[in-house]
């Protein structure tokens, strides 16, 4: 299972292995606060990328497609997320964006959940 969440919220015991995903340390949050047990942030979009959508709504559908394009070119990071889902049954994608609907989180999750369809 791969659950998505602020890394501001309140760990929890059920968040099985939580793995950051941004690029850039969040704002303001300590390393032992963060209670992460990795960060992957050569999983997260490139600088370009991040700073050409700066969090504009009105961007995310082009953001997602390229976005999903990067990870395209990334799969020894996918195929290490998949292999730790095995491991933990539970991993928690933690993000530092305020918009919880509008993120790379939920583009990353959406992505290996369809890479791991078969296909049709």
């Amino acid at each position: 299972m791969i659950k998505i969440k602020r890394i501001y919220d309140t760990p929890d015991e059920n968040d099985g292995c939580r793995i950051l995903v941004d690029r850039l340390w969040p704002r303001g949050l300590s390393r032992d606060k963060a209670n992460i047990d990795l960060w992957l942030k050569e999983i997260a979009q490139g600088d370009e990328l991040r700073k050409w959508f700066s969090h504009d709504v009105e961007k995310f559908d082009e953001f997602r497609k390229r976005y999903k394009q990067e990870l395209r070119n990334k799969p020894e990071l996918v195929a290490q997320i998949r292999g730790l889902e095995k491991k933990h049954k539970t991993i928690t994608l933690l993000f530092s964006a305020r918009d919880v609907s509008h993120n790379n989180s939920i583009v990353l999750r959406n992505y290996i959940k369809e890479t791991l369809k078969p296909p049709v």
